[in-house]
């Protein structure tokens, strides 16, 4: 599969540097569990969101401690630190972030905490789409050679929590997760990054960091290979708010709207926008709106019940914003993202393929 070139604006950071910018996602949610078997003399790891928090216990395994900030099921917009997470903070080694504007707070908490130690921005080198980029028409699909060059990392090396002071991601749609190809360069960037942190073993991380990727690989080329099956045209989505800009682009599928037409899933949309959406849902076609499992569905079935599209929502919504509980589908990244992926095949009327032997088990 091939991509057309991507109308994003380049707003990039250096992997693991300062804490200044960052954002303000980090310290809103709750202490997720750290690595099984680390032990208890290891290096501390804080990571921001859910799905930053996946990559960093893959990647760092038995080498460290993560704890992860924000709660399965907890949005990425919005959030204020406890006096707790602003101590786990204060006391780490290491602070991983997804970057890309969506932990806007962070910079104020990063004050309060003193937190002095690596800052690791996953998403150093991937470029933005900006606020309208989402409304674009495509004829062609996939991960080419020139796409996959743009996003690669110039340089992903660690630094100290001074050096990305004034870095402003802002202004771009930071959800860059949703590819599995952008994911890769997050793992990428965090791997370089955590092997830069004292008392963790590089040649470990970077053992870790190979097997993942060849499982990010699989799920590309696996998502990838069912959409194929779908023509072009019908390849439409409805969604709950504006979080699968990267997805859409990855492998060539039409974004008729979204619920909430924001990055912020707390916003909240018109009468007049549910209006042009019903009118868009109709227009088109379109057979299911997807809800988020983060994110009230209400909206989503009034839209559905006016429109006449199916609504999923419940166990059958997307994850989004953030990763499920532990037992769910979305526990993981890999697999929110097949769940993902399932749910908006089936909508359209296809029978996803069974994994691939490196996505069991």
């Amino acid at each position: 599969m091939t991509t057309l070139p991507r109308p994003r604006r380049m707003l990039t950071a250096t992997t693991a540097v300062g804490l200044g910018a960052v954002g303000a996602l980090a310290l809103a949610g709750c202490a997720g569990p750290g690595a099984a078997g680390a032990s208890a003399d290891a290096p501390r790891v804080v990571a921001t969101t859910t799905q930053v928090g996946d990559f960093a216990r893959e990647l760092a395994g038995d080498e460290a401690e993560v704890t992860q900030l924000l709660s399965p099921g907890q949005s990425a917009h919005g959030f204020d630190p406890s006096a707790a997470q602003l101590l786990a903070l204060s006391d780490a080694d290491a602070l991983v972030v997804n970057g890309a504007g969506l932990e806007s707070w962070l910079d104020d908490a990063v004050e309060a905490s003193g937190f002095d130690g690596v800052l690791i921005d996953a998403s150093t080198g991937i470029e933005l789409y900006g606020t309208d980029d989402h409304e674009h028409e495509t004829d062609d699909s996939g991960h080419d050679d020139e796409s996959s060059s743009e996003h690669e990392s110039e340089d992903p090396a660690a630094g100290s929590a001074a050096d990305h002071d004034g870095h402003d991601h802002g202004d771009g749609n930071p959800h860059i997760w949703t590819d599995p190809e952008l994911a890769e360069h997050m793992v990428e960037n965090i791997a370089h990054g955590l092997a830069e942190v004292p008392g963790i073993d590089a040649d470990a991380v970077e053992a870790n960091e190979t097997a993942y990727l060849e499982q990010l690989d699989a799920l590309d080329e696996w998502i990838a290979e069912n959409v194929e099956q779908v023509p072009v045209a019908d390849r439409l989505l409805v969604t709950n708010h504006d979080a699968f800009t990267y997805f859409v682009d990855a492998y060539d599928i039409t974004f008729v709207g979204s619920i909430i037409p924001s990055f912020d899933d707390n916003a909240e949309p018109s009468a007049a926008e549910i209006d042009d959406l019903v009118a868009k849902i109709r227009d088109t076609g379109v057979k299911a709106v997807f809800s988020e499992a983060s994110i009230s569905p209400k909206a989503a079935e009034t839209i559905g019940a006016e429109s006449g599209a199916t609504v999923y929502s419940g166990p059958d919504a997307l994850y989004g914003d953030s990763l499920g509980a532990a037992g769910s589908d979305g526990e993981s990244y890999l697999g929110s993202q097949v769940h993902n992926a399932r749910l908006i095949l089936e909508s359209w009327g296809v029978e996803p393929s069974p994994l691939p032997a490196a996505l069991q088990g």
